[in-house]
């Protein structure tokens, strides 16, 4: 790579949760709904892409409005926004999204001769006697559409079943046709809500006792399986991917901050759950903290596998400004192991860098991994210390004129940042830029349980000012934590190390 690249991978003032990466080309492409900074409700932003050499993750390049929310006739009024999407290129070489709004639930498609777009609005998913998808009686809602294109079948994947929803049995398979809007296999349920994620024949019989009250049509495929999934069934998200024979269907679970998988040998059958891929709040993580301790504030998360140049990547999203509403994307490297296992990874600020940062020169606090105080949380909330920016989105999603403005407010006594991971050689000194009415000490570690290494001491001031602390390094691989003593609340704009 020709820089360095970090978490999130998108500059500071993008916010593209959902992320569905694909391979188009000599291109990785991520599609996902689009959040303001700042934003009262998800997704109020059109759809935008940006993409990057497979030679080189660091160059990302916006590509752009790719969909406006406005494009589809079901929302010329502006009422709904988009809500997390995915494209797949069909058999007739042109490029297929695919959508659902807010307050719908049926599936829209929209189709470019260019993996950038733009996209223009083609239709809706429809039974073959045209009845929408989502429409007939006794249809679940469609939501959160995954694709995958194989010949002249296209393989989709929905649902959204919140706790104890009971009428929402679980993820849906649902067989298109070349056309890539046609039904020509009818949705079969291949995965369970946590109503019934039950051993054996308990599942199949209460799912099928639900289906029958609301005259749900939908063939339950291997429910004496849906015990696996106990703790960890399907909540939204869908995505898939194909890896060598087997499908890897990566869902959001039930806990809502975690990225889960299933496998099977075919589309629309047998899958077993498989494990965590990733949480955004490290919920699983033992190889530096107890595996139970949140070390970021997280909530829903949605994304999807891709493979570039060899390494295959998860991408997901973190949360920011104490919101649910504004999430950026961020992603980390994989391991796809000899039986099929994908053994869970920790979030980091090095992401798609290929390996630890430079322990050197500034760094934007914006890419801490790690932000919790001493009453750590699972879920993102008000009064947290948070990442946050100076200046909002236009209203059309662009961003604001201060496009590095980002920094970590709340800070008090107690709040640890931490970054992960630095190569650091020779480093005696370490700097911090803060402001507002903070006076204390940063204490300094390389690892959470750690001797401290050094102090940074700070004062109020008006503006972000640097103070520097002597703080001696041990040369190699590690981790970079920051824990503040003292009075006051106070900002963080970046770190350096001399």
């Amino acid at each position: 790579m020709k820089k360095q690249v970090f978490n999130p991978y998108l500059p500071s003032w993008e916010y593209i949760p959902d992320g569905e990466p694909h391979v188009f080309g000599d291109r990785v492409y991520v599609y996902g709904s689009h959040d303001l900074a700042g934003g009262s409700v998800f997704c109020l932003g059109d759809y935008v892409c940006w993409s990057a050499p497979v030679t080189d993750l660091s160059d990302w390049k916006y590509e752009g409005v790719i969909y406006g929310r406005m494009d589809d006739p079901a929302n010329k009024d502006g009422r709904m926004v988009l809500y997390a999407p995915d494209v797949t290129q069909g058999p007739d070489g042109r490029y297929y999204l695919y959508y659902v709004y807010d307050k719908v639930g049926f599936v829209s498609v929209a189709v470019s001769d260019s993996p950038a777009g733009r996209y223009k609005f083609y239709g809706y998913v429809h039974y073959k006697d045209g009845t929408r998808l989502g429409d007939r009686k006794g249809d679940m809602p469609q939501f959160d559409p995954g694709v995958l294109t194989e010949g002249t079948n296209t393989y989709m994947y929905t649902a959204f079943c919140g706790h104890k929803m009971s009428d929402r049995i679980g993820a849906m398979a649902t067989v298109l046709g070349e056309d890539m809007l046609t039904v020509q296999e009818e949705p079969v349920v291949i995965a369970p809500g946590d109503c019934y994620a039950l051993d054996g024949k308990a599942a199949g019989e209460a799912a099928k006792v639900e289906a029958g009250k609301n005259g749900c049509p939908y063939r339950l495929d291997s429910a004496e399986n849906w015990g696996g999934y106990r703790g960890h069934a399907f909540f939204e998200a869908s995505s898939i991917r194909k890896i060598g024979d087997t499908y890897y269907f990566v869902y959001s679970s039930e806990v809502m901050h975690e990225l889960c998988y299933a496998t099977s040998k075919s589309a629309t059958s047998g899958f077993k759950y498989g494990g965590v891929i990733v949480s955004n709040s490290d919920i699983g993580i033992s190889s530096y903290k107890k595996a139970d301790l949140p070390s970021a504030y997280g909530a829903n998360n949605h994304g999807g596998m891709v493979q570039v140049a060899g390494q295959w990547y998860i991408f997901y999203h973190r949360h920011t400004n104490s919101s649910w509403y504004s999430r950026q994307g961020c992603a980390q490297k994989i391991e796809i192991l000899g039986d099929g296992r994908i053994p869970q990874v920790e979030i980091t600020s090095c992401g798609l860098n290929g390996g630890p940062l430079e322990g050197k020169g500034e760094y934007p606090a914006y890419i801490a991994c790690n932000l919790f105080t001493e009453k750590p949380s699972v879920y993102v909330g008000e009064g947290q210390p948070r990442v946050t920016q100076d200046g909002r989105d236009n209203a059309d999603g662009s961003p604001a004129e201060e496009k590095d403005s980002s920094y970590i407010a709340g800070i008090s006594a107690g709040t640890t940042i931490g970054f992960k991971y630095f190569d650091f050689k020779g480093v005696n000194k370490v700097g911090v830029s803060t402001r507002c009415y903070i006076k204390g000490d940063f204490e300094v570690r390389s690892c959470l349980d750690g001797p401290v290494l050094g102090k940074i001491s700070v004062d109020s001031s008006n503006f972000f000012e640097k103070h520097v602390g002597n703080v001696r390094i041990p040369d190699g691989v590690s981790a970079l934590y920051l824990t503040f003593t003292g009075p006051g609340v106070g900002q963080l704009k970046s770190v350096s190390f001399d």
